[in-house]
This record gives structure tokens, C-alpha cells and sequence, in this order.
């Protein structure tokens, strides 16, 4: 959806555990406080590669600029970061202060992180230094222990799926429609500083979900608080926020039904026609993913979901470079092969550079693109889709009442031939009438041709914000939702 509410009331957000996290502690043996203390994190590591966040706390005087050193035991790799200046040398590893975060005051902290390689072994680092001064004085580096995840009570098992011609199968071969709802939050609480989810996402909730017989719910998420980049409150970012997610993903799964994380709000400065901000975080949705932290993102997902087939991902919410090119051509190849694009300020990711970032990574799970246009145009994606050595790319469509291609004849004309030769996932279906009527026409053309949707959004908001399907989390639907739950009822009786 373009346009998610614009204040949110309140958050139901609890902590969360650190699980597969390496802490570095900050204790001194002789009760003083040290002159500086480090906290190193591992967030997300899979086969090759891993992603991990530093913080580190000044206890000295206040200095106008920062340089942390420490050294990797076993051959590990930085190979890109954010919130410093990283570089290496053989084993060691120095991060100095960008120019907008080197003051640091008597007690102030600031956090950094970066994707690395490994192989073998990846030891936490065990001493740092902040410009020269020993840190974590007097501390053994002690791994925390992993807390044993609480089973969730669902009793299904979510589908392990791929692509097979133009349908989604799953392990036995058997066709498989994604028909569910949207799961609106993880994109704009935590960078909005508010939380992480909007309302409640435990058994309860995501049960009140499967009863509506959704077998799919799809997961918005902004790669700054995935990655914790410093403008997002740390207990809503990175390794928490990593952790809320796939605590999510479990507990969606345990219902039987598939996760779809999908990137919503991402970085880069745009003011274009049609901008949604001004702003250069990850406060809106941009016209395309970022080159700077998108494919890091996609990396970091991907590792850490590359061992669960059930999870989809859908590469970014609503494209829409052609707002800014001047010509459709130059939209589509912005799309496809990012770089330098007309009428957009920041170096874009390509879907193609997102795939490969997902496939690196180890990752084969099906992966959804959306088209131009807020993902409302398909005319051209099968001449610019990009490649894939897995062979699971899906066409990703996303349509209102008040979107161009939103029409019987136009479904026909553009939608049609696709669905002729890829899986078709309208990822967004809704309608600003608080009624059903559009969405029932939406349904029988998608229900007549096999393919999947999912309606926009499982959030207790009202006709002025968006569509809404609920009016409480225990399922009660709107008369908007109303014609999505009888009609999954119906049809998964």
C-alpha cells in the first residue's frame, strides 16, 4: 500500500531475546567502571557470511572523533558497512566515526555494523580499543546463551515451496495458491521509534488469522531497523527487530501458513513527482530499493531464511520509477539493472542486483518482484525480468479501486500473459469504498485462473487511513474485510 496510516496509537511490543548473538561483557574484576566498553553483536550468519553490529561506550572524556580497532581469530572478512568508516588489514579491523557521528560524549554510546565472510570458525573478536584506550578492561568475552525458543501452540506445518512453470507447488508437486492477508507494522513502528509490530502478533493473534482459512501472510519490513542503523532506538533495531521477525515467521509457520517478508521502506533521499518524503531514512516508500544498504539487507534475510523453504520474499513493495524517468524504457532498465536512474537523486538496486544478493547468500526461496507503477503495471516484466540460477521468480501485482490497470480488460491485456508464463501473486488487493465489491471482482478473476492474492491490511485502522480488514485482533472483520474472510471460508471450507 502506498499510503500506511499516518499516527499510530500505540505499540504491543515486548522484548526480545538476542538468539544467536555473541556479547561481549563489560565487566570489570575491580568493580571499576572502564574506560570504555564494546558491545559486539552477531545478528545473522549463515553459510559464508554473516552481519554484525558494534557498540561501543565512551567513559572517558568527550571526544570530537572515534576510531575502534580489534582483530578477527579466524580469517573472517569485512565486506561492507554502515554507520563508519570500516577498513582492514590482515586481521585487524578499524572503524572510525562518520562526520555526522564522531562527537561522543562522557557516557554516550554509538553503534555500527557491517557484513562479513567466514569460514570454518567466526570467534567473536575478544579486546577493542577506542582511540588506543583498552576496552571491556578486566572482562573474559563470554558468549550469551542462546534461550530455547518457545514452541509456538499451532500444529500445521507451512508448505516448502518453488516455482514449477507457471505455478507455485510445493514439496510433492502440488499446485499451491498464496491466499491470505497482509500483516502491516514491522515497516514503519520501529523507525517511526514507537515499537515494532502495530498490535499483537502472538498465538492468539496469528490464530485469529487462520481461522479466517488465510494460508499466507505477508510481512512488511524497513531495512534500516533490520539493519540498526543508528536513527532506529536500538531495543526496535537490529538484532531485536531481527529476532522479532523471525520469532514471526515461527509462529506464522506453526499455523500451517506461509510468511512472506517483503522490503517496504527503504533508505535514499527522494523528492520527485510523487515523492512520499523528503526524508533520507527509511520513513516512506522510495521509488526504488537503495543501492547503499538494500542489497545488504537482502543478504542478511536471505541468510538468515535460506534453510526455510516455506519463506517467500518479495525484493520491494511498490516500484515506481516511472515517476521519475522520462520514458518507460528508462523505467524498466531503472528497474531491472539500477545505477544511476534519471530523475532519482541515490544509486539504485536493481531487482536483478537483489536476486543475486538473495542466491550469494545460499538462499533458493521463491522470491516475488513487483512491477512499475506501485507494482500496478506487469506490461513489460517478462522482457526485463531478471535472471535467476534457481529458477523461482514470481510476478509480483499489486491493484485498488483507484489504480490505472484496475480493470477486467486490462487484467485480461497485461496480467494474462504473464500468468502465462510465471506464478501471478497479486501481493495487494483492497479499495478505499469500505465495502467489498472491488475486491469480490479482483478475487473471481485471480480465483478463475488459479492465482493467488492476499488483501491489504490485518490492522485495526479505518477507511481514512487505508483499508482495513479487522476492527480488533480477534478477527472481527470490517465490512471491507468481510468479503475476503467469507470468501476464504468459502473456498477453504
Amino acid at each position: 500500500m502506498r499510503h500506511p496510516p499516518r499516527s499510530v496509537l500505540l505499540a504491543v511490543a515486548g522484548a526480545v531475546a538476542l538468539v544467536g548473538s555473541a556479547l561481549v561483557p563489560v565487566v570489570s574484576a575491580s568493580g571499576a567502571t572502564p574506560a570504555c566498553t564494546v558491545q559486539y553483536t552477531v545478528t545473522s550468519q549463515w553459510d559464508t557470511g554473516f552481519q554484525a553490529s558494534v557498540t561501543l561506550t565512551n567513559n572517558m572524556a568527550a571526544m570530537s572523533g572515534w576510531s575502534l580497532g580489534f582483530g578477527f581469530a579466524n580469517g573472517q572478512k569485512v565486506t561492507q558497512g554502515w554507520s563508519a568508516k570500516w577498513s582492514q588489514s590482515g586481521t585487524a579491523v578499524t572503524a572510525t566515526n562518520e562526520s555526522w557521528n564522531g562527537s561522543l560524549a562522557t557516557g554516550a554510546s554509538v553503534s555500527a555494523g557491517f557484513l562479513g565472510s567466514w569460514s570454518g570458525s567466526n570467534a567473536v573478536p575478544t579486546a577493542f580499543k577506542l582511540n588506543g584506550t583498552t576496552c571491556n578492561v578486566d572482562s573474559e568475552p563470554t558468549p550469551t546463551p542462546t534461550p530455547t525458543p518457545t514452541e509456538p501452540p499451532g500444529t500445521g506445518t507451512a508448505p516448502a515451496l518453488h516455482v514449477a512453470g507457471t505455478k507455485l507447488v510445493d514439496a510433492g508437486g502440488t499446485a499451491h495458491r498464496l491466499l491470505g492477508v497482509n500483516r502491516s507494522g514491522g515497516e514503519f513502528m520501529c523507525v517511526q521509534g514507537y515499537g515494532i509490530w502495530d498490535g499483537p502478533v502472538d498465538d492468539t493473534a496469528i490464530k485469529a488469522i487462520a481461522d479466517w482459512k488465510a494460508n499466507a501472510v505477508r510481512i512488511p519490513l524497513n531495512e534500516e531497523c533490520w539493519l540498526g542503523l543508528s536513527n532506529v532506538k536500538p531495543e526496535y533495531g537490529g538484532a531485536n527487530y531481527i529476532n522479532a521477525v523471525k520469532d514471526l515467521v515461527a509462529r506464522v509457520e506453526s499455523f500451517g501458513m506461509t510468511p512472506i517478508l517483503e522490503l517496504h521502506w527503504s533508505y535514499g533521499q527522494y523528492t520527485g513527482n510523487s515523492a512520499g518524503c523528503s526524508d533520507v531514512h527509511a520513513t516512506c516508500q522510495k521509488p526504488m530499493p537503495d543501492a547503499q544498504y538494500s542489497p545488504s539487507f537482502w543478504s542478511s534475510v536471505a541468510g538468515t531464511f535460506k534453510d526455510d523453504p516455506a519463506a517467500v520474499f518479495d525484493l520491494f513493495n511498490e516500484p515506481y520509477p516511472d515517476r521519475a524517468t522520462s520514458t518507460v524504457t528508462q523505467a524498466w532498465q531503472c528497474w531491472r539493472d539500477g545505477g544511476s536512474c534519471p530523475g532519482i537523486g541515490y544509486e539504485v538496486a536493481g531487482m536483478q542486483d537483489l536476486v543475486d544478493g538473495i542466491r550469494s547468500a545460499g538462499a533458493r526461496n521463491v522470491i516475488m518482484i513487483g512491477g512499475l507503477a506501485y507494482s500496478n503495471d506487469l506490461g513489460q516484466w517478462l522482457a526485463y525480468r531478471p535472471t535467476d540460477p534457481a529458477g523461482n521468480l514470481v510476478a509480483a501485482y499489486h491493484v485498488y479501486n483507484f489504480n490505472t490497470c484496475a480493470s477486467e480488460s486490462c487484467w485480461n491485456s497485461t496480467l494474462a500473459p504473464v500468468a502465462a508464463q510465471v506464478p501471478l501473486v497479486a501481493g495487494e488487493i483492497g479499495e478505499n469504498t469500505c465495502s467489498h465489491g472491488f475486491v469480490d471482482q479482483v478475487m473471481k478473476w485471480f480465483d478463475d485462473r488459479g492465482l493467488s492474492y492476499l488483501g491489504w491490511t490485518w490492522n485495526t485502522w479505518d477507511c481514512s487511513s487505508g483499508p482495513s480488514l479487522i476492527s480488533d485482533y480477534s478477527g472481527t472483520p470490517t465490512a471491507y474485510g468481510a468479503g475476503l474472510r467469507d470468501h476464504l471460508q468459502a473456498i477453504n471450507p
